[in-house]
């Protein structure tokens, strides 16, 4: 067997592509999403001398704190360092990285006259910033460890280029959803034509599984997930799984599970608000789950941050692929020492 194959063979054969698969694993695997973020004094010093775009643009730092921060703290898998945003840039929106106010874009979409305004992309090498991040990590990882791409889900984002921002009750967002369902197809279905692409390219880079991100879809009813988002969730899992396992993860509203096990995916990924048992019953046996614990647990005193990843591996009870995540990301003032702690933890308590 000659060296690529037998790397791409020992990441296939990984602790954490095993869980995905649903095949038996010595321990369950865990990593972390934002498991390289401002918590980490060696993320600090890269992200001290550059603000968080020129990371994300630069490959080499951005493969520097993904590489790191699997290493730092033992995680199965490593998740490229990025921003769910950028791609929003050559598609004609005007992004902003405002200190003290997070992502800003000056040129919302306010109504449906202004949808034909957000372009496909022509050349999705502008963003090669991305694809050649993936390949530095890729070749420095162990090989043993495999690498997940990710990107927002047409509803997250839609929501960013709509709303111009974080909201608090997604009232154009909706606004526009309601009153001009043509206008939000033709919006929805652009974003998932290029997120296809974008994927895609992550994958042929080096990336061994993708993590899609619906972080602000738990504000939706379970019928206008239904209507306004499942058919264009489960038209980008069906355009990139054929290439590489999906982690389909939606965090906000119990109430969304089924729907979401419809929009497709290998993994699905789950938060605090739902026991994973009672998910699982949800989703059928036939797929893995990621999740599930607070992310606010890590501040417990260790003895109990142990109880509570006990909890979620009691919950999960053994059952072929589990991986081990919080309910959202780690917060930027955790104490890197529980992080690290509560990989241990899992790795010990999940032994089979």
């Amino acid at each position: 067997m000659d060296a690529p194959l037998a790397e791409t063979a020992r990441y296939q054969n990984s602790r954490f592509m095993k869980a995905v698969r649903r095949e038996p694993v010595d321990t369950t695997p865990i990593w972390i999403m934002r498991q390289a973020g401002r918590y980490l004094p060696e993320y600090m010093e890269v992200r001290n001398k550059v603000t968080f775009i020129e990371l994300c643009k630069t490959p080499e730092l951005a493969a520097e704190v993904t590489i790191t921060a699997q290493r730092v703290l033992g995680v199965d898998a490593a998740i490229l360092f990025a921003d769910l945003l950028p791609i929003l840039e050559p598609m004609g929106l005007d992004l902003e990285y405002l200190k003290g106010e997070g992502p800003v874009i000056h040129n919302p979409i306010q109504d449906a006259s202004q949808v034909d305004r957000l372009t496909d992309i022509a050349d999705m090498d502008c963003l090669d910033f991305v694809f050649q991040a993936v390949k530095l990590i890729r070749a420095d990882l162990p090989a043993d460890i495999p690498l997940l791409g990710f990107a927002g889900c047409p509803f997250t984002l839609a929501s960013y280029a709509i709303e111009g921002g974080s909201s608090k009750n997604y009232r154009r967002t909706k606004q526009m959803m309601y009153n001009d369902p043509g206008a939000w197809a033709a919006l929805m279905n652009r974003f998932v034509d290029n997120l296809v692409i974008y994927l895609q390219r992550q994958i042929a880079a080096g990336c061994q599984a993708v993590q899609i991100f619906d972080s602000w879809a738990g504000c939706l009813s379970p019928e206008d997930y239904q209507q306004y988002v499942q058919p264009y969730t489960a038209k980008l899992v069906a355009g990139v799984q054929d290439q590489a396992p999906v982690i389909n993860f939606l965090t906000g509203n119990p109430a969304l599970l089924g729907l979401q096990r419809h929009a497709g995916g290998q993994v699905f990924g789950v938060d605090w608000r739902i026991n994973l048992a009672d998910a699982w019953e949800i989703f059928g046996p036939d797929v893995a789950i990621q999740g599930n614990m607070d992310p606010i647990a890590l501040y417990a005193d260790l003895p109990i941050l142990k109880q509570k990843a006990k909890a979620v591996l009691d919950a999960a009870a053994g059952r072929n692929g589990h991986i081990f995540n919080l309910g959202h990301g780690v917060m930027p003032d955790m104490n890197p020492d529980h992080v690290k702690a509560l990989v241990e933890m899992v790795h010990e308590l999940g032994t089979r």
